[in-house]
Formats: structure tokens, sequence, C-alpha cells
């Protein structure tokens, strides 16, 4: 298997050189790579309990495989979740893994429910390493001479808690930030960023973000590409700068710090960085006092030529806010990750966000990948597959949907990530993939079965009617509400508007868009509303603007990493719905029933 190239520090050139040659044998041999990658987890792991607990038997040779395929099955969480329990209360026997759990890494807990606890060991850290190594060669071939300026890029920090046995339990950005791969990190153009260490690291979220943002306001003529983890997290720090440029201004032109900044090594950094400069100072608050924000970040950071994040799946909502924000600059997604395993990067960064394929690096785990096919598209299409119909990393098919199954040196044995994958391409002989939606994330009353990315289409094509008025679609969720009867749907929306007040728009406008979602919704949705009576109107419930950082204010008061949000597209969690429905100021229902035609009802069986 090849072997990551030996990175000498300050060797620019010769280091991209050696990691895209990297790349090009590990994609140009893949299906080698993946059964070395295999067999070097089963060996490593050979006595461990949850394989003798399967009856598989690691005898060294090439029986191996096929024995792991034939045996093993298919888990989610739930089924780990005993081992998992066990290893944090303190059991340190090879339950899983016969190195020793480091650390867990905790789900964001946005995405498809509760926060769980992934095992990880300390080369994990390597691997991870690893792949952010891969990320400036590529982005170098696209946008040349990033070596000369520095990323302005928001970076967060979660507070870590510890099991009762003792390991600690935290985000996976947060384990890498807190790191020597990051805090001792060589150089390296790409994270030569404009935040010091220290701000990162901070645990006070408004002292973090508040010096991020002096310090990159500062050096603004040297920042060459913005960012963060996701588009919400950015765009909530140019909302920020919003709310506290005034500030901001004031300590730029007297070269002293806020005062609310009290962390003594936060100052430290910042004040080795903020000097005196009536000038910027002006200049900032001219453009932050003009009426209209667009285009602000190539106004006040003049030389960015991208902004860096992650705009697939979901975070799509936010391509319209970035670009009014940015002035069309690109909108580039690097890698794709997750708490389970790091995958892959992007290698076309400069593509349109719909373009979006990520290449899958073979050495990062062992991958397999589970034909799947949403209940909305027919009963063709509605097998159920398992085990048997899994397929490698290299037998997947052009233009096919698959369900991401990972096994880890870290102990998951294909284990379902819950991504929903579509093959977009191949680099060499690796193939790429778009991400299509995260799977299980669904709205349902009756037999009708509603999916994340169905919802989202629905809600985009709706939205298209505010345009007229000045005005776009913000944020927005979902609640499947069956306090009435029948149950129906409700859809949460935060409107901006520059032109005119809210409730100048005609009723019949939100109407039209409560009507055109439920049109756009799949055939059993539309049964359930027209035949069954099983489901009620659709309703959009408009609320105040800033409902939604209120929002993620609370999910990370109780636990969620700022790094990993991601606004839920479905709710069900009393004290959300609550905070929600506080911040309504008008609501609407679908005047009519959508279109239907008979003939489809054997598509809601299961």
């Amino acid at each position: 298997m090849p072997e990551a190239p030996l990175i000498v520090d300050g060797n620019f050139d010769e280091n991209n050189k050696k990691l895209l040659q990297f790349f090009e044998d590990i994609t140009s041999n893949p299906n080698d790579v993946q059964k070395n990658v295999l067999h070097e987890i089963l060996s490593r792991n050979s006595g461990v309990e949850y394989f003798q607990r399967h009856g598989l038997i690691i005898n060294g040779n090439n029986d191996d495989y096929e024995n792991f395929k034939k045996i093993m099955p298919i888990v989610t969480y739930e089924d780990l979740k005993p081992d998992i329990d066990r290893i944090a209360n303190g059991d340190r026997s090879s339950i899983l893994c016969s190195l020793p759990i480091s650390e867990f890494l905790t789900s964001s807990g946005t995405s498809g429910g509760e926060r769980k606890l992934m095992p990880t060991i300390e080369e994990e850290l390597g691997r991870r390493s690893l792949l952010y190594s891969l990320l400036m060669p590529v982005m170098n071939k696209f946008v040349p001479d990033l070596q000369k300026g520095k990323g302005m890029y928001f970076l967060f920090i979660k507070s870590e808690a510890k099991t009762p046995g003792g390991l600690l339990a935290r985000p996976v950005l947060t384990s890498y930030y807190k790191s020597s791969y990051f805090k001792k990190r060589p150089y390296d153009p790409y994270t030569n960023y404009t935040s010091p260490n220290e701000t990162i690291l901070c645990l006070d979220s408004y002292q973090s973000m508040y010096s991020q943002m002096l310090c990159g306001l500062c050096q603004n003529t040297q920042v060459l590409r913005v960012g963060a983890v996701f588009a919400s997290g950015f765009i909530r720090a140019i909302h920020f700068l919003e709310n506290h440029w005034p500030i901001l201004c004031r300590d730029i032109k007297t070269g002293t710090l806020n005062p609310q900044i009290n962390d003594p090594m936060v100052r430290e950094s910042v004040m080795k960085i903020l000097k005196p400069d009536p000038y910027l100072a002006d200049f900032i608050e001219m453009e932050c006092s003009k009426e209209s924000w667009k285009g602000i970040i190539p106004r006040l950071w003049p030389n960015t030529k991208y902004v860096d994040v992650i705009v697939t799946g979901t975070m799509s909502q936010y391509i319209p806010t970035l670009k009014y924000y940015g002035n069309d600059l690109p909108l580039v997604c690097t890698m794709y990750a997750s708490s389970e395993c790091y995958f892959g990067i992007n290698l076309d960064p400069l593509c349109e966000p719909s373009e979006v394929a990520y290449t899958l690096i073979p050495t990062m785990g062992f991958f397999e990948f589970l034909p799947v096919a949403r209940d909305d598209q027919g009963p063709e299409n509605s097998n159920k597959y398992d085990k048997d119909d899994l397929v490698d990393l290299v037998d997947v098919k052009l233009g096919h949907e698959y369900e991401l199954v990972v096994t880890t040196y870290a102990g998951l044995y294909r284990y379902r990530v819950g991504d929903i994958l579509k093959v977009a391409g191949f680099k060499n002989k690796a193939p790429q993939f778009h991400f299509v939606c995260r799977k299980n994330v669904a709205l349902s009353i009756d037999s009708d079965k509603t999916y994340e990315v169905e919802l989202h289409d629905a809600v985009l094509k709706a939205s298209t009617h505010l345009v007229p008025y000045g005005t776009s679609l913000t944020e927005y969720t979902s609640y499947a509400d069956t306090s009435t009867n029948p149950g129906h749907y409700v859809l949460y929306w935060e409107i901006n508007n520059d032109e005119s007040d809210e409730t100048l728009i005609p009723t019949s406008v939100f109407e039209d868009c409560c009507l055109t979602i439920e049109e756009s919704l799949n055939s059993v949705y539309r049964q359930c509303r027209v035949s069954d009576k099983s489901i009620g109107p659709l309703e959009i419930k408009v609320v105040e603007n800033g409902t939604f950082d209120k929002l993620m204010d609370y999910a990370i008061s109780n636990g969620a990493s700022i790094n990993q949000y991601k606004a839920p597209r479905c709710v069900n969690y009393a004290p959300i719905i609550e905070l929600l429905n506080s911040r309504v100021v008008s609501s609407y229902f679908s005047p009519k029933c959508p279109k239907w035609i008979s003939g489809h009802k054997q598509w809601s069986s299961s």
C-alpha cells in the first residue's frame, strides 16, 4: 500500500508534488489499497470480543476478506451502544479495538437525533491530518499563490465532557484543534490563519468570535480566502459583524481591546496583532454603515479569492445569502468528513456547488456501499437491501445512489454512517460521489415519508413566490404536528425583507407557497391529503428575524458544537418547538388540496 509522504517543513512546492503523487497512486489502484486496509484492520484487531461474538476468525490470509463479507453484519449506532456504554463506563478490555480507545468523538446531534459517542484511537489524528494536508495542493492548482496570504476562518472548540470511565467525549474538530497536530503544526499556507490559536481555543464563544473577527479585520489586506466549517457558521459570523462593528471599529481606532475580552491568553495574542489604525477603522465604519451589505466580504477583505464552506446537502439553502455577501465569489467545498471517519476531498473545488463531488481516500478506512432507493420512488424501487447487497468501493455504478457503510481502524465494523451518496464520476479508478442527503431525516404523519432532500427542493421552489416582493427565505425547519386532527406539516420560515414589511406581502402569496410545497411532495403525501384525508393542510409559520440564531444558541447551550451545528430540517423536541412558536408573527395554510392522480396507492405500502 502506498505510504503517505514525509512532509518537509517549509518546502511548499516539493510537498505539494509529493502529496499529489500520493493521491494519484492510491486512486490508481483503489481495490488493492482497500483490501490492504481491511487486512490491516482485521489483523490488528483479530482478538477483539466483537469478532469472537460474531464468530469471525482471523487467519491472516485471503480468506479473511471473504469471511468478513460473509459473517459480519451491517450495524447502526443502536447496535453498538451496549459495547460503547461498556467502554464509556471504564471497561478497558479489547471489546471493539485492540488499541486503547483514546477518547469518544461526539456527533453534533442535529442531523439524526441524539448525540452519539464514536470511539477513536490516537493514530486517527494522523489520518485526519493527512486529509487536511491534501487540500492545499489541490487548491493551489486552481488558485495559485495562496501561500502569499492568510485565511480568515472562524473555527471554534466545544467544552469537553468525561465519561464515567474517564474518557474524554468531545466533537471531532475540538479533538483536532486541541491536539498537537493543530497546535504545533508545521508551517502550511492552508492553515496560516488570521486567528491566533488562542482565539480558536477559547471556550467562551463570544470572546472567540469577537477576537477572531477583530484579528481578521486588522489583517484585512492579507486575507486571500475566508470560511468556516459550514455555510451557516460563516453567515453567523457576518451577522455578528453586523451587530458589533461599532465596538470593533473603536478597538481598531484606539488600539485597545474590548474589556469583555478578559481571557488573558486571548488578550495577549490579540494585542500582538491589534495596533491603532484610525484609517482602517474609518474604512470599516464607512462600509458597514452603508444601507446595503451586498458584497461586504470583498469590500472589507478586498483580496479574497473564494469562500470556503460546506454548501452541499441542506447547506445549499445558504448559497443565495453567501452570493449576496460575497458578490458571487466562488463557493468552495473542500472535504467530506464526519465523526466516524474522514472520507474524501473535492478535486474540482471551483465547480458550482450543485456539482461538488468528493473522491473518497481509500486509505482512510474500508468503504462499502448499500444500494438505496427512497420509498417515494415507487414500488419497483422499494427493495429492501441487506449485507449481501453491499458493494466495494470499486464496484459502485455511475449514477446510482448508495448508503455509505464504513469499517474503521478504531473499532467500527460495517457501520451505517447514514449518508446517501450518488456516484458522479471517477478519479483514475476511484469513484467520486455527490452528497445527496442524510438518511432518515423525514416528516411523517401517516404512511407518508417526506425526506430531507425532497422537502428542501419543495421549499426552494415555493420560496420563489417571495422574490417579486424583495423578500427571500433565509432559514427554515419543519415539524410534523400531530396535535391537530388530522395532523399536518408545519414549516417555520425566517425571511429577509429588504424592501418592504412582511405584513405588506399579500396573504395569497404565502398560501401559494404552502400549495407549491404540497404540489412538489411525493404522491403518497398527496394521496393522504386528497384521498385518505389523513393529513391536513400544510402550514407556514413566519417567525421573527433572528429566531434561528436563538435556535442555534439554544443548541450550543445544550451541548451542540458551534463548528458542527446545522439548523435541523425537522424538529420534534418540545422546548425547540416552544421556542419557535413563541416567535411566530403570522401563519398561513394551503388554500386547497394538491393535485393527485389515483393509482399510486401501492407506493405507500411498506
